[in-house]
C-alpha cells in the first residue's frame, strides 16, 4: 500500500486527510461508489495524492467503470511506477477491460516489486490461464502456495482448523471462495476440513479442482491420493501416489503413502517391502515400524509383529498405539517392566491424549491377563472417557436412525420394489456388532474354495453416508431411499460391486463383506442384493459389549465408549433385525456364538446350507487357513475354537450396571448362555 508522505507546511491537513483516506478504504469494500465520491473528494484539497488516487481507481473499477478505472490507473503507475499495489490495481482494470497481456506485464511488475504478494501470484496464475498458459499458471499457482500464508483470511481459516473448529473454517473457507474460487490453497483447506467430517466425495471433489488448476501442487495431489483411499478406491489412490513418487522417488511420506494403499488392496508383501525399504535408509522412525507391525500382524506373522512394535518402543517408550498393538494381538502377555514403562509414561504432563488413551487400554488388557479386575476396568474406562472426548456421540441419533428404517421398509415396500436391484448372488454379508464373532464366520466361510475373504469393505456404509446427506440423519437416509427409481437402485448396486472388486483375488464365486456396522443398512442391502446372502453374528449382550468396550477401534465404533450407549446401540441393533426378521422372514440367517462354540459341526453346516454351498470337512479346520486379517480379532481366529471368552465378562460384572440397564429386556430374551463344563470328579 503507498505511504502518504506530505510536506511538514501542511500539517494542518494531514490527520483530517488520513481520517478520510480511512474511511474512503472502508467504503471500498461496502459501497465502491461512495468511494468514489469519498476519493474526489479527498482529490479536491489535495490534488494528485497516490493514496486516493489509487481508491479511486479501485472503486472506479469495482463500481462497473473498468474503463475509467484503467485511465486512472495507468497515470498513477506510470508517476508511481516503484509502487507494487498501484500495478496490482492496474492489473486487474486491465484484466477487466479485455487485456490480458497487458494485465499480465503489470502483476510481473507488481511481483518484482513485491515478490511476496499472495494476491499478485494467485491473479497471475488466473491470468495466465485465462490465456491457455496452463504450465505457466502451473508455475505461477506454485508460487502462490509459498507465500499463500501470508493472507490474513486464509490465516483465520488455518486458525481454525487447528483449533479443529470446523464450522468456522469451512464457512471462513467458503466465504474466501465464493469470492476467488481458483484459490488452490483455499480449496485445500476446505478439502481438509471435508475429509474430517468423512465426506469424502466433496474433498475429492475439491482436490480435482486443486489439481486441475494447479498440476504441480504435490501436497493436494498427495491429500488426493489419502481421500481416495480413505474413500475405498486404492487403485486410483496409488496412481496418484505412484505419480508423486516419479517427482520425488526418495520421499518417505510418499513411500509410506504407498505402503499403506497396497496394504488397502491387500497386497501386504509390497508394503512389508516399501517399510523396510524406508527403515534400511533411516531406521529411527517409530511411526513405520508400528506401520510394519501392523502389516506383519495382518499376513500372520506374529513374532516379526512383536518384533517390530517392540522396535518402535525402543525409540519411543510412550508410543501408546504401539503398546495397545501388542495388546490387541490377544495372545501376548506383557512382562512386568512393561507394566512400570506404561505407568511411568502415564504419569507424564505433557503425554497427548492419544497416547494416553492407548495406553490405558493397553494397561486395561496387561491387568485383565493378570486377573487385577477392578484396576483394569478402571484403565478400561479411563481411555474410554478420553476416546469419547475426542469423537462425541448422541445414542438418541441412532435410535431415531434405527426408527425410521423401521417405519420405511414394510413389507408393502419390498412388495413394490420387487424385482429391483441387481441379481448378481457374489456377496455374502456379515453383519452384527463388533466383537460378536463376525471374523471367526468369515474365517471359516472364507475356508471355502467358492468363498473368498475380503477385509471390513467400506464400500455399502459410503453409499449409505452418501444417500443420507452430510447430518446423515436417519429421516434423510429414508426419504432418499424412497425415492429411489429402479435404475437408480441398480446404478448404486454395480457401484457397489465395481468398488469391492479390486479385493477379489482369486475370483471366487462368492466375496465376503464383514462389516458389522452394515446391520444398520439391512434394508438397503436387500433392497440392492435381493439375493445375496446376509448373516447376523450375534453373542451374549454383555459378553459383546463389554468385548467391544475394552476394545479400541481406530475408526468408526463411537457408541463403544461408554457403557449406556453401547447397551442402548445393542438394544437398537435387535429391535431392527427383529423388524427385518418379520418383514423378510428368514432373508437373514441368524449364527449365535455360543452356539457355534459348543456345537460348531452342526452350526458350520446350517451356514453352509443357507449360503447354498456344500458342506467342506476343511472349514471346520479354519484355522489352518492362510489369509490376511485385519481385525482385531487375527491372532484368535488362527487357533482352534476356545470356550475362554464366553464367561471374561462376568469377572467385570460388579461394574457392568449402566450396562445392564441399558440393555433392559433385551438381556432377559437371549438365548441361555451354555454352562461352562464340570471338572473333572465334580
Amino acid at each position: 500500500m503507498i505511504t502518504v508522505s506530505e510536506p511538514t507546511s501542511r500539517t494542518q491537513r494531514t490527520a483530517p486527510s488520513e481520517i478520510a483516506l480511512a474511511h474512503a478504504k472502508r467504503l471500498l469494500e461496502k459501497d465502491p461508489h461512495l468511494a468514489v465520491e469519498q476519493a474526489r473528494e479527498i482529490l479536491k484539497v489535495i490534488p494528485a495524492h497516490p493514496l486516493a488516487r489509487l481508491i479511486l481507481g479501485a472503486a472506479l473499477r469495482r463500481s462497473g467503470e473498468p474503463a475509467a478505472a484503467r485511465i486512472e490507473l495507468e497515470a498513477l503507475a506510470e508517476e508511481q511506477p516503484s509502487v507494487a499495489p498501484a500495478q496490482l490495481e492496474l492489473a486487474v482494470a486491465r484484466a477487466e477491460s479485455g487485456d490480458l497481456p497487458a494485465a499480465v506485464a503489470a502483476l510481473r511488475r507488481a511481483i518484482e516489486l513485491e515478490a511476496q504478494s499472495p494476491e499478485a501470484w494467485r491473479l497471475l496464475g488466473d491470468y495466465l490461464d485465462a490465456q491457455g498458459d496452463g504450465a505457466g499458471a502451473d508455475r505461477a499457482r506454485t508460487h502462490y502456495l509459498k507465500v499463500a500464508n501470508r493472507d490474513p483470511r486464509l490465516q483465520a481459516a488455518g486458525a481454525a482448523l487447528i483449533a479443529n473448529d470446523l464450522p468456522r473454517a469451512d464457512a471462513l473457507l467458503l466465504a474466501h471462495l465464493e469470492a476467488h474460487p481458483t484459490d488452490v490453497a483455499a480449496l485445500r483447506m476446505r478439502a481438509e476440513v471435508a475429509a474430517r467430517l468423512r465426506r469424502y466425495a466433496d474433498a475429492e471433489r475439491l482436490l480435482e479442482r486443486c489439481l486441475e488448476l494447479a498440476p504441480s501442487f504435490d501436497a493436494a495431489r498427495d491429500n488426493y491420493a489419502v481421500v481416495l483411499n480413505r474413500a475405498a478406491k486404492p487403485e486410483a489412490a496409488l496412481a496418484q501416489v505412484n505419480e508423486l513418487l516419479t517427482r520425488d522417488p526418495g520421499n518417505p511420506g510418499y513411500r509410506n503413502l504407498k505402503a499403506a494403499i497396497l496394504a488397502n488392496l491387500g497386497e501386504y508383501a509390497g508394503a512389508i517391502e516399501l517399510y523396510e525399504t524406508g527403515l534400511a535408509i533411516e531406521p529411527r522412525q517409530p511411526m513405520v515400524w508400528m506401520s510394519l507391525g501392523h502389516a506383519f500382524k495382518t499376513e500372520g506373522q506374529t513374532e516379526q509383529s512383536i518384533a517390530a512394535y517392540r522396535r518402535a518402543l525402543t525409540l519411543r517408550p510412550s508410543l501408546g498405539e504401539a503398546w495397545w498393538s501388542l495388546a490387541n494381538l490377544k495372545t501376548f502377555r506383557f512382562e512386568p517392566s512393561d507394566l512400570e514403562t506404561m505407568t511411568g509414561a502415564l504419569k507424564r504432563t505433557e503425554l497427548c491424549a492419544e497416547d494416553r488413551l492407548h495406553l490405558h487400554f493397553a494397561l486395561g488388557k496387561a491387568l485383565e491377563d493378570r486377573s487385577a479386575y477392578e484396576e483394569s476396568f478402571r484403565h478400561y474406562a479411563r481411555g474410554n472417557a478420553l476416546r469419547r472426548q475426542q469423537h462425541p456421540y448422541r445414542a438418541s441419533d441412532n435410535t431415531e436412525f434405527v426408527e425410521a428404517s423401521c417405519r420405511l421398509f414394510t413389507r408393502e415396500f419390498f412388495e413394490r420394489r420387487r424385482g429391483w436391484g441387481s441379481a448378481a448372488r457374489d456377496p455374502v454379508f456379515i453383519v452384527g456388532l463388533p466383537r460378536a464373532g463376525s471374523t471367526l464366520l468369515e474365517q471359516i466361510l472364507a475356508t471355502h474354495p467358492q468363498v473368498e475373504g475380503t477385509i471390513e469393505l467400506p464400500n455399502l456404509p459410503q453409499i449409505a453416508h452418501q444417500l443420507a446427506g452430510p447430518e446423515e440423519r436417519g429421516e434423510q437416509f429414508c426419504a432418499a431411499v424412497e425415492t429411489l427409481r429402479p435404475a437408480q437402485v441398480l446404478e448404486l448396486a454395480e457401484r457397489y460391486l465395481a468398488g469391492t472388486r479390486v479385493h477379489r483375488k482369486r475370483g471366487a464365486p462368492f466375496f465376503i463383506d464383514k462389516m458389522p456396522n452394515n446391520c444398520l443398512y439391512v434394508g438397503l442391502v436387500h433392497l440392492m442384493f435381493p439375493n445375496a446372502r446376509i448373516i447376523d453374528a450375534r453373542r451374549h449382550p454383555l459378553a459383546c459389549c463389554f468385548s467391544a468396550f475394552k476394545q479400541h477401534f481406530s475408526r468408526g465404533q463411537n457408541f463403544t465408549y461408554d457403557l449406556a450407549d453401547l447397551g442402548r446401540y445393542y438394544r437398537d441393533y435387535v429391535a431392527l433385525m427383529a423388524h427385518v426378521d418379520g418383514v423378510l422372514p428368514g432373508r437373514v440367517h441368524r449364527v449365535i456364538y455360543e452356539e457355534l462354540v459348543e456345537h460348531t459341526e452342526r452350526e458350520v453346516r446350517r451356514l453352509l446350507d443357507y449360503c447354498g454351498l456344500p458342506f467342506e470337512a476343511a472349514c471346520l479346520r479354519y484355522y489352518e487357513t492362510d489369509r490376511p486379517v485385519r481385525t482385531a480379532s487375527s491372532e484368535q481366529v488362527r487357533r482352534p475354537i476356545f470356550r475362554e471368552g464366553l464367561d471374561q465378562w462376568r469377572h467385570y460384572a460388579p461394574w457392568l450396571g449402566p450396562l445392564e440397564h441399558a440393555l433392559g429386556a433385551v438381556l432377559a430374551a437371549y438365548p441361555a448362555v451354555p454352562a461352562p463344563p464340570a471338572a473333572a470328579g465334580a
